[in-house]
């Protein structure tokens, strides 16, 4: 049994790697201009194959995919964490309102500084982002203590996301025709227009809070055993709520940052996992969902930006096709059990 479970994990893992892999080529190979596979293995090695082709690879494909591999996983992550401390499955930074508050707060950080004509920095960008998330997360705490009833909270959080749509939808509306233009991408979602300090930020932040989360592995196990179990374990259980808030909003946050709200990756890919794993040790989870939503996410990039090019879907409207129906399925399928 136990060897069975070995062999179940490590199979698991080298499929996501294979599909890592798969997708990572993909997307470096696919594009409005077509270039033969011995142009980029001469543009990654730092050949000499031509200015406009060794732009499109190192300055944008590269940044793109990897932009999307760390938020995809940052968000998948972001969203196990929640369902972990609310003990619901369908817990998630998009549901719970959580990347709507960070997309309102960076909308009014982005449109106080470019009206005045300065530049946003991804340190603005994500500290605005953090407040908006911890105010959001901060309503759906208090909403929790009086609820009882967790499809409930679930409600309240669609109806906070909806709340701080509509004020950003408001301030957009006031805003200058150039700013708009710049807020327009971001506020739907997507990977596009990616840069390597982008790349380096993200990859820091999220690096930081992966390492955290995995030093939390222990005291997660516990509290999936229950409250009392963890507290009779030595879990400072108010510490380590606070600990697990605060690495999911910083997670939602450096996502909404960079990409926008993006749909349905923090509640479908922790499912998913759970699924191919048969398995709930965090040591285990945590290392898959970062790595399976990053998967998943390079997979809906490459869908957005190649199923109708030249013209982009946004990143969330691909993400929502392929994630609803696989939350809905869970949904039913916890009805049926």
């Amino acid at each position: 049994m136990k060897n069975t479970r070995t062999l179940r994990i490590w199979g698991g893992f080298w499929l996501l790697l294979l599909l890592l892999f798969v997708f990572i080529l993909w997307n470096i190979f696919a594009g409005s201009v077509s270039l033969s596979a011995s142009d980029i293995w001469r543009i990654l090695l730092g050949g000499d194959v031509g200015f406009t082709q060794s732009q499109i690879i190192v300055k944008i494909r590269l940044p793109r995919l990897l932009s999307a591999l760390i938020l995809g996983g940052a968000l998948s992550l972001s969203g196990y964490l929640l369902q972990t401390f609310f003990h619901n499955p369908i817990a998630g930074p998009f549901v719970l309102g959580i990347s709507s508050g960070a997309k309102m707060t960076v909308c009014v950080a982005m449109l106080a500084l470019l009206s005045r004509g300065k530049t946003t920095s991804s340190a603005i960008l994500i500290a605005a982002a953090f407040v908006g998330a911890m105010v959001s997360m901060g309503f759906v705490l208090l909403i929790s203590q009086r609820v009882k009833r967790m499809s409930l909270l679930v409600v309240c959080g669609v109806m906070i996301g909806y709340i701080c749509s509509a004020l950003t939808d408001f301030l957009v509306t006031f805003a200058d025709d150039s700013s708009i233009v710049n807020l327009h991408n971001w506020s739907l979602g997507s990977f596009s227009g990616m840069s390597w300090d982008n790349v380096k930020t993200m990859a820091v932040v999220c690096g930081i809070t992966l390492l955290l989360a995995f030093l939390l592995s222990k005291p997660i196990r516990a509290y999936q055993l229950g409250e009392v179990y963890a507290q009779n374990m030595g879990v400072p259980l108010r510490a380590f709520r606070t600990a697990l808030i605060l690495l999911s909003s910083v997670l939602s946050a450096c996502v909404t940052a960079f990409a926008g709200p993006i749909s349905f990756v923090g509640i479908a890919v922790p499912h998913l996992m759970k699924s191919l794993f048969k398995s709930a040790e965090p040591l285990c989870m945590i290392p898959a969902c970062f790595l399976g939503g990053g998967v998943f996410c390079l997979f809906c990039d490459l869908i957005a930006r190649t199923a109708f090019a030249p013209t982009e879907v946004s990143i969330s409207s691909v993400t929502a096709v392929f994630g609803a129906p696989i939350v809905i399925y869970m949904m039913i399928h916890r009805k049926a059990a």
